[in-house]
């Protein structure tokens, strides 16, 4: 079993239960490690990204898949006063991270897990804003099957995660379906650069470095005790060397900003940033409302 999963490591390509094992397994050591990985720089692109959600204040907006918190509490800034956020994701030890940090980010912030919101009582156009600070929760949820109703968001986000979707068209369709007419569907994700020199930083990097420094953070665990219980769990370094694998299978910007277009969305526009590396796609979500 462990050289099957090793193997499908390799190929950047674990089944759901894996994969929702794997960041339940690498949450404590992600910030870290992206800080690493990205020199910091993924700050500056979740805020491109929330840039192209184009939201304000009174806002409401799904974060997908929020993982440890960072693009839902950015967005939680930009739609205060009165706003609301919510991040959802299916990773029980990500919500746990992401809820320390969004109670300290943004003071007000429920601590524990409400139930998830139904958008009853609430329409992202009927003109009441609260006021105060924006709310920010945290909520269990699985991208393919969202547990919120239709139109009950002004927009939707996914910052590095559209490419462990089981099914990325049935997780954009589920995007776009919560997202009113009119509304703002954002994918940031990482791309796989062609040309060179880049293209030769990115395979040493992503191919030799990443999945190292997951092997040493998987050694300092284990020196402080907190090695996998069950050897049927993926372990770090088999983590960092799927994560940075199922980039080059993912989807070509292009053919992302196609995916978008089928779940429904116009008006679809992507840049590249970090030499190509990040790519940040914006649509607008089709219907009634939308010009």
């Amino acid at each position: 079993m462990a050289a099957r999963r090793s193997a499908d490591a390799k190929a950047g390509r674990l089944e759901a239960v894996q994969v929702r094992a794997m960041f339940d397994r690498v949450a404590g050591v992600y910030d870290l490690i992206n800080t690493v990985m990205t020199a910091g720089l993924h700050h500056r692109w979740r805020e491109r990204a929330v840039d192209f959600a184009n939201v304000g204040p009174g806002d409401r907006v799904l974060d997908v898949a929020t993982g440890t918190g960072d693009l839902a509490i950015e967005l939680a800034r930009r739609v205060s006063p009165g706003g609301e956020v919510v991040g959802s994701d299916f990773s029980e030890q990500m919500l746990t991270r992401a809820r320390l940090k969004g109670a300290k980010a943004v003071p007000g912030s429920p601590p524990t897990d409400p139930p998830p919101s139904s958008g009853a009582g609430w329409s992202p156009s009927n003109g009441a804003v609260r006021s105060g600070p924006a709310r920010l929760s945290f909520e269990w949820g699985d991208a393919l099957e969202l547990p919120y109703a239709d139109d009950s968001f002004d927009a939707a986000t996914v910052g590095f995660a559209a490419r462990n979707f089981a099914d990325l068209g049935r997780g954009l369709r589920e995007m776009a379906r919560v997202v009113r007419p009119g509304g703002r569907v954002v994918v940031l994700e990482m791309t796989t650069p062609t040309r060179p020199p880049l293209s030769l930083f990115y395979r040493v990097w992503f191919d030799r470095i990443v999945p190292l420094i997951g092997g040493l953070a998987g050694g300092l665990g284990r020196l402080r005790g907190r090695s996998a219980s069950d050897p049927a769990e993926v372990t770090l370094a088999e983590a960092y060397t799927y994560l940075p694998n199922s980039v080059k299978r993912f989807h070509s910007p292009v053919a992302l900003a196609a995916e978008m277009e089928r779940a429904g969305c116009t008006d679809i526009g992507y840049v590249l940033m970090a030499g190509g590396i990040i790519a940040v796609h914006g649509a607008t979500v089709g219907g009634v409302g939308t010009t």
